[in-house]
């Protein structure tokens, strides 16, 4: 689920780690579903421990841990991943890797389900995996002839199009459907049929809802997995006008919230304001 304003809530959270240095990289034993760690522990831990973290960086909704080799331990957190820094995990058994710094705090890698990803990648191998051939600009710079130009040309529905992390870096399910509802624009349209006024729209709700999300830390979901770096809920949810409201009354027009499934996720929409 975490999406650009959850990410980069955690690397804020996270930034205090920059100017430390790694003491420590432990994997705890679990029995839960593993998930992948690149390069295996034992290497893992001949590269990080003893470097100094120079910078915590967010590429698209991935977290990225900058040292001072150059290396950057890359974390995607994708559907329930956190990082937290000196606050206690959710629970035990999903802490993935534990790296303990030398102020005596432990920056904690967590997965309830397994699905995300941590990698040390060289300079090199970064570029190639997530420079800009394989990710699109962030959302946060999103305009509207930024997105006409990544999105105009696809037949695709427009939400499907505002997926593509290739297309566009950092926008998920959530944020998809609460900028399109705001823009007035039908999740169902083709980008080819959207003219410059809708995407000038689109860019700007985009970014005002991200910046909100943010200064929110993000929206924290009924099931309550979510979390800042410091242990804290995300605010925005509350905010929410469309996402995961099936059945309830649209807060514009009192017209029911329906529910349709794009690319195998579900997309909430107004269907009278978003004609």
């Amino acid at each position: 689920m975490p999406e650009l304003p959850e990410v980069e809530t955690m690397r804020r959270g996270a930034a205090a780690a920059a100017g430390r240095r790694i003491v420590e990289v432990t994997r705890p034993r679990s029995t839960v579903r593993p998930m992948p760690i690149t390069p295996a522990v034992p290497a893992l831990r001949r590269r990080l421990v003893g470097r100094t973290i120079a910078a915590v960086e967010r590429v698209a909704k991935r977290v990225v841990l900058v040292l001072d080799t150059g290396d950057r331990l890359v974390v995607e957190p994708r559907m329930t991943g956190l990082v937290l820094l000196g606050a206690a995990p959710p629970t035990e058994k999903h802490v993935r890797l534990v790296l303990s710094l030398d102020d005596g705090r432990d920056l904690v890698l967590w997965d309830q389900r397994g699905l995300g990803t941590i990698r040390l990648l060289d300079p090199a191998a970064f570029e190639a995996a997530l420079g800009p051939a394989e990710i699109g600009p962030d959302a946060l710079l999103a305009t509207g002839p930024l997105l006409r130009e990544r999105l105009g040309r696809t037949r695709r529905p427009v939400k499907v199009a505002l997926l593509d992390q290739k297309a566009l870096a950092g926008v998920g399910n959530i944020y998809a459907a609460e900028a399109l509802f705001r823009a007035k624009v039908d999740p169902r349209r083709p980008g080819t049929e959207l003219d410059p006024k809708a995407w000038g729209r689109l860019a700007k709700h985009l970014v005002e809802i991200l910046e909100a999300s943010i200064v929110a830390k993000g929206s924290s979901l009924s099931d309550n997995t979510y979390r800042s770096t410091d242990g804290e809920l995300g605010g925005f949810a509350a905010a929410h006008r469309v996402y995961d409201r099936e059945g309830q009354p649209c807060r514009s027009c009192a017209t029911a919230i329906a529910r349709i499934v794009q690319a195998q996720r579900s997309t909430f929409y107004c269907p009278t304001c978003q004609r």
